[in-house]
Formats: structure tokens, C-alpha cells, sequence
């Protein structure tokens, strides 16, 4: 299968690079609105550079699309019509109605479409993949030192967005209300922002996002019955607290600690501290595996066209709050 990236700045030659080192598919060039940047890009990577835009959808099975959020559209558009699949980074475009056309568009041409939310392949998230995550309350700090290539668009859109996606991955419930507030401090967009989002099932997430914090954080805590969880997704890590059976205990592969029993009517329950385990992976190269198993093989896509696109509308209620 022939890919090409289309974008190649600081994301776009991660991905050019990862994807360098992958036998399974064939890189076959990279495509740039700066002539400059293809030349740098392909002179350390030894990469092949496309005469244009459209020569490179036109030669490739596939895109990875990581020029500026602005650009999304345009280019997934062409090459959807193209019959090409796409994966998309994050968000998937600049509105929420770019996101419903461009849907309608791969549907109507069978076009597979995954959009680059990574912090699904987080390895401190991939770790609780044996644990129900069934969340009451979530509160979720995503803050950022101040960095002038990333302001084209609001810091909703391009922090915030992450744990939105994470909150509504995880809930599984229609939105029933957002309360949010944002500023704009040093540029033309919100530069932080903190939205209380309510679910039709009763769960809170209260997620806050900044870009101009002295000291980086990404954390989630996730809260539910008999138990919460803390997600540490810079470390990575997860400290799990929760109330367990004695055999359960036993019969886990995670190592528990106690810390104490609590009476529960008719038996008592212990009080039990995990780290489960973190898997070394690298979650960019996780994303463009899922991408390539769901084109060659029919899995399910990792983070659907529908999915990011209710990420995007959420988004934009927040960012009209301000």
C-alpha cells in the first residue's frame, strides 16, 4: 500500500518518519505548501517529494493529512473524491459542518476515514483496557507552556479537544448541557478555557485547558462507583483506588495493595491500590497501525469520522462561550 504525508511540519515529519519504519506499507513521498520545508523534510528522512498536492493523492492508497487545521478540509475533500482513505489529524476540520460533509462524502465513495486523536493510544490509557470504566465525575487538567506554532487555532481546539474526546469515549452518553469560559491572553483565540460538559446519564466531566502554564500538566481522574482512577498521560501512568473482593484480588494479574477493608451490608470489601502495568508503545505509530489493519483487513477504525466530528461540535459550544 502506497501512503504519502501531506503536511510536514512538526507533526507531519513525526509521521513521515514513523511511517519510514514500517515494512508493511511503502512511504512513497511527502507533499508541503512550503518548498523550503519538503526540501528540509526530505533531505533527513531521504524522502521523495511530490510535484504537487494532487499528484500525491493521485499516487497514493492513502493520506495522512497533517497540514494546519484550516487545510483539513480542503485537502481530505480532494482526496475522498479521489477515492482515497484518510487519516486526519486532529481536529478533523475547522467546523463542524466540514466535518458533516466530508462524512457524507467518504460514505458515499467507501472511503475509510481515522482522525489523529493520540491520546487514545496513550499507553497510560491502553493500560486500562481490563478495567470497566463506567465514570460519575471526571476532572481532567490538560496545561501547556506557551508555543507560537500552534496558535492557528483556539486552545479548545487543539488541547482541550484531546480530553473532550477521552471524556465522550469514555461516558457513552449524549451531551445534555456545557457550561464553559475562556480567555484570550496572549493571542487572537482562547488560550485557556475550562468547560463543566453534563450527560443525558448523569456524569460531570469538568476538564480545564491551557497553553500559556509555566508547568506542563495532562492528567485525568476518573470517578465511579467503588472507585476512581488517576491518569497521568505525560509519565505515562495510572493509580487505580478501588473496592474489591478478597478472591478478586487474588485471581487479578495486577499487583494490589491493601489499604484497609470497609463493611458493605452482609460481606466486607477491601480497599485496593494498582499501577497496572504501561505498555511501551509509541502512540503515533499505534494510530498508522490501526489505520492500516482497518483498511487491509476490515477492522473497526480506532477513532471514527463520527466520532471526532461530536468532539469538534462540543468544541465549538465551548469556544461560542467565551
Amino acid at each position: 500500500m502506497n501512503i504519502s504525508v501531506i503536511g510536514i511540519g512538526h507533526l507531519g515529519m513525526i509521521h513521515a518518519k514513523l511511517l519510514k519504519q514500517r515494512d508493511d506499507i511503502a512511504l512513497i513521498g511527502i507533499s508541503d505548501m512550503s518548498r523550503e520545508r519538503e526540501e528540509f523534510v526530505a533531505k533527513e528522512l531521504d524522502i521523495s517529494i511530490h510535484e504537487s498536492m494532487d499528484i500525491a493523492i493521485e499516487k497514493s492508497d492513502a493520506v495522512i493529512i497533517s497540514a494546519s487545521t484550516k487545510a483539513h478540509y480542503d485537502i481530505a475533500k480532494k482526496a475522498i473524491i479521489a477515492g482515497k482513505h484518510c487519516f486526519i489529524e486532529k481536529p478533523i476540520t475547522s467546523t463542524y459542518q466540514e466535518a458533516v460533509e466530508l462524512i457524507t462524502l467518504a460514505e458515499s465513495n467507501n472511503v475509510i476515514v481515522q482522525v489523529g486523536h493520540v491520546e487514545r493510544f496513550n499507553p497510560a490509557l491502553m493500560s486500562l483496557k481490563s478495567y470497566s470504566i463506567e465514570p460519575l465525575f471526571i476532572e481532567a487538567h490538560r496545561l501547556a507552556q506557551f508555543k507560537p506554532r500552534a496558535t492557528d487555532v483556539s486552545v479548545i481546539h487543539d488541547l482541550m479537544i484531546h480530553d473532550i474526546d477521552i471524556v465522550l469515549w469514555m461516558v457513552k452518553s449524549p451531551v445534555k448541557n456545557v457550561d464553559a469560559n475562556s480567555v484570550s491572553v496572549l493571542t487572537e483565540t482562547a488560550d485557556i478555557a475550562n468547560a463543566r460538559i453534563t450527560f443525558e446519564n448523569g456524569c460531570v466531566a469538568n476538564i480545564t485547558a491551557s497553553r500559556i502554564s509555566a508547568q506542563p500538566m495532562r492528567k485525568m481522574r476518573v470517578f465511579q462507583k467503588n472507585g476512581y482512577m488517576s491518569i497521568d498521560f505525560a509519565k505515562p501512568s495510572v493509580d487505580v483506588y478501588r473496592l474489591a473482593h478478597k478472591e478478586e484480588v487474588a485471581n487479578t494479574a495486577i499487583p494490589a495493595m491493601m489499604l484497609g477493608e470497609i463493611d458493605a451490608g452482609n460481606s466486607s470489601k477491601s480497599l485496593v491500590f494498582e499501577q497496572p502495568p504501561v505498555p511501551s508503545i509509541n502512540a503515533i505509530a499505534e494510530e498508522h497501525a490501526a489505520f492500516i489493519r482497518s483498511i487491509v483487513h476490515g477492522d473497526p477504525i480506532a477513532v471514527t469520522a463520527h466520532e471526532a466530528m461530536e468532539a469538534l461540535r462540543i468544541a465549538e459550544i465551548i469556544a461560542h462561550q467565551q
